[in-house]
């Protein structure tokens, strides 16, 4: 076959999180099935306009927000292209609206849907006010009028409950769970001699990193012995903002921003932590939950959609139900008081992290993706 696959984000973004990783393994593992790939995203500084990763096909034009959306509409109309037997919208807020002119066969492709993750949007004061307003009064109508006998595919339970009472038929939605690159390991490294909280993930409001610190700062304030690990990407002056209220907190000493890092060292870092903090706004599933499991590092998390299906509430992390600093401070101060208990979750986590893998997940889309075509 060949495919389109629109994304506002793709490989080498700087913005690229779980989602943009999960879109590559996937036509990763498209191109290795004999399709032909060719992915549709926007550009960004530095980045070629067009270059080939893994097989696949990569144009980048326009910006993510609106720009791509808006670029993609005027190539496929007009441009040059060679003609497609799938073409694939993905969804992140703003979806490619393919239903509206594409007449081949379509599928939808989202992680989660957007609703209070809308406030926390990075547009430009008062810009931002737009989508914080509108983003959830028309993103309902979106799948109902636009999307609601579009295939979709998605990696979770909670998204498909979402879709659902946004009018998408439940047999129009399959479920189709990330996996993870499961690291080749003889023997896992020992804990840090300091209990160890990390972060891991870019850093923006919607991901928590700012609850993150202030659980960390009230664990400080009542135990000795802590540290704090962030690791991820963040905008400088968003990472000027954090390390300026790390230091207001007076947790500085305690706290080290590792920044974006290597695979390997990303595996280390969460092999050798004591418990992954990841306290999300909203989550379409969790993929860092999964890695941190693979490494024996159960995750503490609020009870929002996406997280509560990556994480086995009390077998292989923690989900609070209170959505507070203060309760998921004293969830992570009392799992890691109880040696047995923790021990009992790092071998449950291990053990869960088994069940998920991105050949098992690439064999379950390439199956669907086949069904869709079947006719022709």
């Amino acid at each position: 076959m060949n495919i389109l696959l629109f994304s506002w984000r793709g490989p080498g973004h700087p913005n690229a999180g779980g989602a943009e990783i999960s879109t590559h393994e996937h036509a990763k593992g498209w191109v290795s099935a004999g399709h032909n790939v060719t992915l549709f995203t926007a550009n960004f500084k530095g980045a070629k306009n067009e270059e080939t990763l893994d097989g696949i096909n990569v144009k980048r034009v326009g910006s993510e927000i609106f720009g791509v959306q808006l670029q993609a509409f005027i190539w496929y109309l007009f441009g040059s292209h060679k003609k497609f037997d799938l073409v694939i919208d993905q969804f992140h807020g703003i979806p490619f609206f393919t239903p509206l002119y594409i007449r081949t066969k379509k599928l939808a492709f989202i992680h989660e849907v957007t609703k209070e993750v809308w406030k926390f949007n990075s547009w430009p004061t008062p810009f931002n006010l737009l989508p914080a307003l509108f983003g959830p009064l028309f993103e309902p109508f979106i799948f109902k009028l636009i999307y609601s006998r579009i295939p979709f595919i998605t990696v979770s339970d909670s998204t498909k409950q979402d879709l659902t009472l946004w009018g998408v038929p439940p047999k129009n939605i399959t479920i189709v769970h990330n996996g993870i690159d499961q690291p080749r390991k003889k023997k896992l490294p020992p804990k840090e001699k300091n209990k160890t909280l990390i972060y891991l993930g870019v850093l923006s409001k919607d991901k928590g990193i700012e609850d993150a610190i202030k659980v960390f700062a009230t664990v400080n304030r009542a135990q000795k012995g802590w540290q704090f690990w962030v690791v991820g990407r963040s905008e400088l002056k968003y990472l000027d903002y954090l390390k300026k209220k790390v230091k207001d907190l007076g947790i500085s000493k305690k706290v080290k921003f590792w920044g974006h890092v290597s695979e390997k060292k990303k595996y280390k870092l969460l092999a050798k932590a004591h418990v992954l903090i990841n306290p999300s706004i909203r989550e379409g599933w969790g993929l860092v939950v999964i890695e941190a499991a693979a490494m024996g590092t159960p995750t503490v998390a609020f009870d929002v959609p996406g997280l509560r299906d990556s994480i086995l509430n009390g077998k292989t992390g923690i989900i609070d139900k209170q959505h507070s600093v203060n309760s998921l401070a004293s969830e992570l101060m009392d799992l890691l008081s109880n040696y047995s208990r923790y021990q009992r979750m790092r071998v449950e986590a291990v053990k869960w992290s088994k069940k998920f893998s991105w050949k098992q997940s690439i064999l379950e889309s390439l199956d669907f993706i086949n069904k869709i075509i079947e006719p022709y």
